[in-house]
């Protein structure tokens, strides 16, 4: 191991590390283009077999960018995406960035490092930063965007070079170190651990921009939100946000153990969707959509005697429909990721007919992040991490969401030897949970 390397684990001063070289090479998750055919048609796609730990070239920073330490990451759905090379292999985002030259020639490699999210400490910064410095603590934003580009300037999302990086993008966060923008970094809540702080800002801003922002749903006081896959990371924090805002969170689940989760954290309607024979419609057909639909709708009036408001819909081609259908009249649909598949199918009267509205999300732009960041700092919101792995087993770790087996998120430690690292603000943590009684909090070792 290096002296950098070394010194950070020890969470020695940056006064004795600033000096030191980074290594020239780093451990890291990636994948390989020499796997992209691995799979046969039909066979399953297990993560395990094509996430791979090994040293990869540390790579050249550019004037706009910082190296970060990366203390913890986490596991997102995207890096499922991305070890199975569905829907597209994510070789072809490096490609297609790598003909723009200069310096985004460095991610077309044939290895792609990959992770959207990351808790460290900045260890070098290019010449064009002008916010951060070596020693700050920090948690990266997934979302990259061109700061030249119009659009930008009015909302990141809408940028055409705007990227997810660590999906889009090569030195993702799930590594020892990352190369991120200036533009990334957000100063880490100084109450929460490393694994804690990384496994907040891609979910829980998602979360923030499809329901709390201007961009999204907009929630208010007393309206009643439809939450699918509420105790997974989107749901976990939408249901705090639900709660925060003041309305009714009706969350739905697929077994007992996720529906308890959920009545820890105050869910004031928890449907379990195997009791309303909701658990084998992965694809349902119309006549089944209505069916399921109807069970769903009187569900939700027999414990609160109204239609949803907002419908927070994540999973996609599984439960859209269903959302459509059980949306009240003039209610929103917002949706983003589709877990269970793309092509959505719904039918267009209850849509049409009943004036509602369908928004599409994604991600959050830099104020939203910052927005929701302050929340955590505030207390308001608590991390939903419930799993934590070294970063050698992260291919388990991503096999636990990829078979929808977690609750809330699943951390990796990076450069982290241990969990509970990283609080310099003991005083606060203790105050805002003096009990330890979130049901989600990771306080097992992390998995050897």
């Amino acid at each position: 191991m290096d002296a950098l390397t070394e010194a950070l684990q020890a969470d020695a001063p940056t006064s004795e590390w600033e000096g030191l070289s980074p290594p020239s090479s780093y451990l890291a998750a990636h994948l390989r283009a020499e796997d992209m055919d691995r799979f046969a048609p039909g066979e399953e796609r297990d993560v395990r077999t094509t996430l791979h730990v090994d040293t990869v070239p540390m790579p050249e920073l550019a004037p706009d960018e910082v190296l970060v330490a990366v203390m913890a990451s986490s596991i997102n759905y995207n890096t499922v995406w991305s070890a199975t090379f569905e829907p597209v292999p994510t070789f072809s985002f490096l490609q297609r960035l790598g003909r723009q030259g200069g310096f985004a020639s460095r991610h077309d490699q044939p290895y792609h490092v990959v992770g959207s999210d990351a808790a460290g400490v900045v260890v070098r910064a290019g010449a064009g930063v002008r916010r951060w410095a070596a020693g700050d603590h920090v948690v990266v934003s997934c979302v990259q965007v061109d700061d030249q580009e119009p659009a930008t300037h009015a909302d990141g999302m809408m940028g055409a070079e705007q990227r997810i990086w660590g999906y889009e993008t090569n030195f993702g966060g799930l590594a020892h170190y990352a190369v991120v923008r200036a533009s990334q970094l957000l100063p880490k809540p100084t109450h929460l651990t490393w694994e804690e702080a990384a496994s907040v800002l891609l979910t829980a801003a998602t979360s923030y921009r499809m329901l709390v922002s201007d961009k999204g749903a907009r929630i208010k006081q007393g309206d009643i939100v439809l939450i699918w896959g509420a105790a997974g990371g989107l749901g976990g924090y939408a249901l705090q946000m639900v709660k925060n805002a003041g309305g009714i969170a009706v969350g739905v689940v697929g077994s007992e153990r996720k529906a308890e989760a959920l009545r820890q954290l105050g869910c004031d309607v928890v449907i379990n969707r195997a009791e309303l024979g909701l658990d084998t419609a992965n694809d349902p057909t119309p006549e089944q959509t209505i069916e399921f639909g109807k069970r769903l709708g009187r569900a939700v009036r027999d414990a609160l005697g109204e239609d949803p408001h907002v419908v927070f819909d994540y999973v996609g081609k599984a439960t859209f429909g269903l959302s459509v259908f059980v949306v009240r009249r003039g209610g929103t649909v917002v949706t983003c990721g589709s877990s269970t598949g793309y092509d959505h199918h719904f039918d267009n009267r209850y849509l049409w007919m009943n004036l509602k509205r369908i928004v599409g999300s994604h991600a959050a732009n830099l104020q939203e992040q910052w927005e929701c960041n302050r929340l955590f700092q505030l207390g308001r919101l608590t991390p939903v991490l419930s799993d934590v792995y070294p970063l050698e087993k992260v291919g388990e770790a991503a096999a636990l969401v990829q078979r929808n087996e977690h609750l809330g998120k699943v951390g990796v430690l990076c450069l982290a030897p241990e969990p509970g690292l990283g609080v310099t603000d003991p005083e606060r943590r203790l105050a805002l949970d003096p009990e330890g009684k979130n049901p989600f909090a990771a306080r097992r070792p992390a998995r050897a």
